[in-house]
């Protein structure tokens, strides 16, 4: 394959995982449970619990929400703390590798030499990897403590009393922020191995 088609393949997918990542910031239902939806002949009510990164809340089936907001940073539970900070960690170190390999593509004429755009290239490469391993962990904290709760058998989860007076426990489950937010972790470190290859094959070409 073309270098330049490498490299650009390279920015392509590092664009797309940088903004899937950017987008589940803003992402509602990181977990979400639901109670109700088996009412046989009488009416049916559904209530859905979830919760993202700033708020938790609850919505009914007649599209009712209500909401509590998060307060303010040092009263936040600390995996979520933690989860923002590597998000956000992630996103800036990436806004940083996409201007090192814009500077160092092939298809730019700004960067200086060739021999210095090859380093620069190199540099950006390498901070998209760490702005999506930084990404992947952050959704990693927050997935774990979902599902340690979940397995846990002390876990008290929401409860709901059905007809026979019978307590049922429901614990949250992982949302699709999260499975994005992976998705677009992997693509920028795939991104990142695309411009690590084109280095290599003009560094292979040269000898």
């Amino acid at each position: 394959m073309n270098i330049r088609a490498v490299q650009i393949w390279g920015f392509l997918f590092n664009a797309l995982g940088w903004i899937f990542v950017a987008c589940t910031m803003a992402m509602e239902f990181w977990k979400i449970t639901q109670i109700g939806g088996s009412g046989g002949s009488y009416v049916v009510k559904v209530v859905w619990y979830w919760s993202s990164l700033w708020r938790s809340c609850y919505t009914t089936s007649t599209a009712i929400s209500n909401c509590i907001d998060f307060p303010v940073l040092w009263s936040v539970e600390d995996y979520i703390q933690v989860v923002r900070g590597l998000l956000m960690s992630g996103l800036t170190v990436g806004m940083l590798a996409f201007v090192l390999s814009f500077m160092g593509m092939e298809c730019t004429y700004i960067g200086g030499k060739e021999h210095r755009k090859h380093k620069i290239l190199i540099s950006g490469a390498f901070f998209h990897i760490l702005s999506g391993v930084l990404s992947f962990a952050g959704y990693l904290c927050y997935a774990s403590r979902v599902s340690a709760e979940y397995f846990n058998p002390n876990f008290i989860g929401l409860k709901q009393n059905n007809s026979a007076h019978i307590v049922s426990l429901h614990r949250f489950d992982l949302g699709t922020p999260l499975f994005l937010g992976w998705v677009g972790s992997v693509f920028e470190i795939t991104g990142g191995a695309f411009y690590c290859v084109s280095v290599r094959k003009i560094v292979s070409q040269k000898r």
